[in-house]
């Protein structure tokens, strides 16, 4: 009792055809026979393309069937409903009693070859608790090794219960590790103090490719979810653990030095490739004591978009015996943009220099124009390019590139910035800032002290001495 749901959950079936004899190996019974055992309702010789098309165009939306000659029905937001509390266990029940370590999991919807996956391959104690168990009360006196959080349905955000236990736990000294999967990936995240958002399709399918940011390795993976975490707004101490190959996702979390960790995906999945299994094995190390190692690739390293215009900002006007090192670097980057089958288009002013030669490697457009914000944008505008970049052409086409971003131009325009990032170049620029950026990795730097006039200057230099 209460070990994995007796019923289909969901309120219909539409396919585009249907097979009247199945043949796969593990089947119990035809699709047929299971949904009518279970009184779910199905339809087929739909057009389920025209429908895809649909949802193509405008993301996962809500729909309803209705019979004609029927009265008609209204729609229901399962988003509004807390479906983990729909599905989750009502009472705790343990298993494998006596067994150790011992693992408190919360139910949200989990699935049976997770329970399997602890009892059978790991030996442990499971304790499995409804998802509004308050973890800090314990009125059920629960002993707990690690604590792990189970897939589910619905938006997590209205977890409040569970991420109040999660909270709990994450904030406990001397720490416990957790370890979540799918819903437990997000729940995890937003008791950590980060925000999750509803994606447009969703990520669905035993064919997803994530990336293991420790080793790089490339996972096919099974997954069910419709909402993601956002990476941008994870605490500094924890950092994305896996990416979605295609469309660059979350995919998992991982704290930067204590044993916590979660997956987007489902490695205890069946049917679908089980070769991210490991992960039960790490967190029963985790549990165990064992050391683990933590080395993770900057998660920037997959961001790869497809540029096909590029601005440049030239080296502007040169002076016999000054700056010809950014009329070199200028002129390289143009060469290797035009390798990478990048349009190209340079604003430079000064026609004397090598980058605006017409030549085989030179830039498809040249634009003669003075260095400045305004040129710049009206540019920008003409030509919409994907990416600028502004750290090959001095000091003018830097300071243009902050006041671009600063009055939100580039953002507006839908520009990226490419190479170096404005956010640095403003700690490099800025003395003050970069002062106060050596002072964040303790390096020793000249004393300096800010003076509008003579008496200041006069203060300035007795401090300094």
């Amino acid at each position: 009792m209460h070990f994995e749901s007796s019923s289909i959950h969901i309120a219909g079936l539409i396919v585009s055809s249907y097979s009247w004899e199945h043949s796969h190996w593990a089947a119990q019974s035809s699709l047929s026979a299971w949904l009518k055992k279970h009184g779910v309702p199905a339809l087929y010789g739909i057009d389920t393309r025209a429908l895809t098309k649909k949802i193509r165009d405008a993301g996962a939306f809500l729909g309803k069937v209705e019979h004609e000659g029927l009265a008609p029905i209204e729609f229901d937001d399962p988003n509004k409903r807390n479906l983990v509390a729909e599905v989750s266990t009502p009472a705790v029940k343990v298993y494998g009693k006596g067994n150790s370590p011992r693992v408190l999991a919360y139910d949200c919807g989990m699935k049976n070859n997770i329970i399997r996956y602890f009892l059978d391959d790991h030996k442990v104690e499971l304790t499995v608790v409804p998802w509004d168990y308050d973890l800090e009360k314990n009125e059920a006196g629960v002993e707990w090794d690690g604590l792990f959080l189970s897939n589910g349905p619905g938006d997590p955000a209205i977890m409040g219960k569970t991420i109040k236990s999660v909270k709990y736990a994450l904030d406990l000294n001397p720490c416990k590790p957790i370890f979540g999967i799918c819903l437990g990936n997000q729940l995890m995240s937003i008791a950590a103090g980060a925000k999750t958002y509803k994606m447009t399709y969703g990520n669905r399918g035993m064919n997803q490719p994530c990336v293991d940011l420790r080793t790089s390795k490339c996972y096919i993976t099974p997954q069910n979810h419709g909402f993601a975490v956002d990476n941008a707004t994870l605490p500094k101490e924890f950092k994305p653990f896996f990416l979605n190959a295609n469309d660059l996702s979350n995919e998992g979390i991982i704290h930067a030095y204590k044993p916590f960790f979660s997956a987007q995906f489902h490695p205890e999945a069946s049917g679908g490739p089980m070769d991210t299994a490991f992960l039960f094995e790490k967190f029963i190390d985790h549990i165990n004591g064992k050391p683990q190692e933590l080395t993770l690739l900057n998660p920037n390293t997959y961001d790869h978009n497809n540029y096909k215009k590029v601005l440049l900002i030239g080296s502007g006007g040169l002076s016999i015996g000054q700056g010809g090192e950014f009329d070199y670097s200028g002129s390289q980057c143009i060469k290797a943009l035009k390798e990478e089958g990048i349009e190209t288009v340079l604003i430079n002013p000064n026609i004397a220099t090598v980058q605006t030669t017409p030549s085989k490697t030179g830039a498809d457009r040249v634009y003669f124009l003075p260095i400045s914000a305004k040129t710049v944008e009206d540019v920008i505008k003409k030509e919409r390019p994907d990416g600028i970049i502004v750290s090959m052409g001095g000091q003018s086409a830097l300071n243009v590139g902050v006041e671009l971003w600063q009055t939100g131009v580039l953002q507006r325009e839908g520009v990226k910035v490419l190479g170096t990032q404005i956010d640095a170049i403003r700690h490099t620029e800025d003395r003050e800032l970069f002062s106060e950026k050596l002072k964040e990795i303790d390096e020793t730097i000249a004393l300096s002290y800010p003076a509008g006039n003579l008496e200041e200057a006069k203060a300035a230099a007795n401090k300094i001495g």
